[in-house]
């Protein structure tokens, strides 16, 4: 086989366009129709300006910098210095600023003064695919992961520890205070770089210890970001970083297997604690899509609580998710199986002991609980004594105000229906964590502080939902264009059959062929809809059995057949 000719100082004869350089179903395309979709609205919510001050000199145009900042969120590129390069260096950053090269000055100080506006975006993801139709509006499943924050785990201390580095630090301070005495000579007009260091520090190990201190505050804290908060990871060792929550629906795709999954809420918190985020998520998804109907929410055993069910079921929300204790209540003594006797408020054992109230009490979770117990003497008599309770005083159980709703809730997960539908949790939203830390680098936060770790974790999502969705778009499966609206259609005519055929550019699928039985009587006049995205017209009727649509790619040719019985096939190729 012969070698082709190789030489780096080839020239081009006529030179080619940026433009013409990108694929057309290149991702970066879908970045800047996003970018270029925002209206007026929404670039004055994240409060920028396109209009550019007439005075002094040009600036960058507000929507490169944002095309920048999304496309890089999408390709796991987070650091204003690696984006510079990338600017400078890769051919779908060049095209998508117009040749120009921001440097990361610039870029950051773009992405500091609107990062926390630009939560936005989110939302206009969402609508723009629930416009299209692509997003189940069915099930939604939420769960949380760990992200490491930008702050290393050997900064986090406790109060012990914390007193500690604070005697060290003192010691290195006089210690330097002594090694920079000038006897009685001028003192310098600057503090030693190194004794200035151990004073800064010893003001960060103050401010620390006065949080540790506090009646609320946390029992370990971190030096470097006093947000960040020391997490148990599923491999059993631990972290300093976030609980990064996230509630995702399944997109729809008319081609089986073609879906994806849409971030539609996200929230961070620097406690482990997942009960607090189950009904806020819910409601700014519900704002996200902008819909009233109810959706069903399935998580796991987490964020099961009584006080989550009273709170769902007070604003219409229905949630599927299993208890801790799920092995516990198989014992035929669990509390489950007392018998409440309102009358006398009383409750009955399996043995038919009575068990009487006793007084009120704070459960750790903070709720009140209601204590019943039962006589000791009936206990240690009955034969179930060892199994039921061990103790002398005599079996106690604690009933909360939420028991109703609790009991409600074990009997809908105990329904075929109810196991079907919480079965696909882990289908939905795992993998969205897995391709996040994978896809966009997100196994590390690089801001600090909660608010700014919000922000970013809001864009990884944005640009999770982006990837997304083009990827159904350029399946073929998407029956819109990025910004939401339906592209210029295409006219196939038959020469000699008169049949036109009209078929949108974002509509048409990728090696996939359609196919509709008709029947004898399915005889059309005009136009009519089929799945959709998909939509001809036929001037004349037409009993068909069955059509077929399908692109060729390698000829660049797109062909419709209608098959009628006995009457031979009609074809019309472009």
């Amino acid at each position: 086989m012969p070698l082709r000719p190789f030489s780096r100082e080839q020239a081009w004869l006529l030179p080619p366009t940026l433009d013409e350089l990108i694929p057309d179903d290149h991702p970066v395309r879908f970045a800047a129709a996003f970018v270029d979709s925002l209206d007026a609205a929404a670039w004055e919510a994240m409060e920028i300006d396109l209009q550019g001050d007439p005075r002094g000199a040009g600036a960058y145009h507000p929507r490169a910098l944002l095309g920048v900042w999304v496309y890089g969120f999408m390709t796991g590129v987070r650091s204003s210095r690696k984006l510079e390069a990338a600017c400078r260096d890769q051919v779908p950053y060049l095209w998508l600023v117009g040749m120009q090269q921001p440097d990361h000055n610039t870029l950051w100080r773009f992405y500091k003064a609107h990062r926390d506006r630009m939560r936005t975006l989110l939302k206009h993801t969402v609508r723009t695919a629930v416009r299209a139709g692509l997003v189940e509006l069915a099930i939604q499943a939420v769960d949380g992961t760990r992200i490491a924050a930008n702050a290393g785990t050997r900064h986090t201390h406790d109060a012990q520890g914390l007193q500690r580095l604070l005697s060290r630090t003192e010691q290195a301070i006089a210690d330097l205070e002594a090694q920079n005495a000038t006897g009685g000579d001028a003192p310098p007009a600057t503090l030693p770089q190194e004794l200035a260091d151990a004073q800064a520090l010893r003001r960060r190990v103050d401010d620390a210890l006065a949080r540790v201190a506090a009646e609320d505050g946390p029992r370990y804290t971190n030096l470097t970001d006093a947000d960040a908060a020391l997490l148990k990871t599923g491999m059993g060792g631990f972290i300093t970083g976030y609980n990064a929550q996230a509630l995702v629906s399944p997109l729809a795709s008319p081609d089986e297997g073609a879906g994806g999954r849409l971030i539609t809420a996200v929230d961070v918190s620097a406690s482990a604690d997942d009960h607090p985020h189950l009904a806020p998520l819910i409601e700014a998804a519900q704002e996200n899509i902008d819909a009233a109907r109810d959706v069903v929410t399935v998580a796991d055993a987490g964020y099961h609580s009584g006080a989550n069910l009273a709170t769902c079921h007070a604003g219409g929300h229905t949630v599927l998710m299993p208890e801790t204790h799920e092995r516990r209540r198989r014992n035929p003594y669990h509390k489950d199986h007392f018998t409440y006797r309102p009358e006398t408020d009383t409750y009955l054992c399996p043995q038919q002991k009575v068990l009487t109230y006793t007084h009120r009490l704070t459960h750790g979770n903070g709720y009140r609980v209601k204590r019943y117990q039962a006589n000791g003497r009936d206990c240690r008599t009955c034969p179930a004594f060892g199994v039921c309770t061990s103790s002398q005083r005599g079996r106690s159980i604690k009933i909360s105000a939420y028991e109703p709703i609790l009991q409600r809730h074990r009997q809908l997960m105990a329904t075929a229906p109810a196991k079907q539908v919480y079965r696909r949790r882990s289908t939905i939203v795992e993998p969205v964590f897995g391709l996040l830390k994978e896809w966009h680098s997100a196994r590390r936060f690089l801001l600090r502080g909660r608010s700014h770790v919000a922000s970013e974790w809001h864009l990884l999502a944005t640009a999770f939902n982006l990837k997304s969705l083009h990827a159904l778009w350029r399946s073929g499966s998407s029956p819109a264009s990025p910004q939401g609206q339906t592209r210029h259609w295409h006219r196939l005519v038959h020469p000699t059959r008169h049949l036109s055929v009209l078929l949108s550019p974002f509509s048409v699928p990728r090696t996939r062929i359609l196919r509709q039985p008709l029947g004898e009587r399915a005889g059309v006049r005009g136009s009519f809809c089929y799945d959709g995205p998909l939509r001809w017209a036929v001037p004349r009727r037409i009993r068909a059995e069955s059509v077929c649509i399908w692109r060729d790619f390698r000829r660049s040719t797109l062909t419709l057949a209608l098959s009628r019985r006995g009457r031979g096939n009609y074809f019309a190729t472009a």
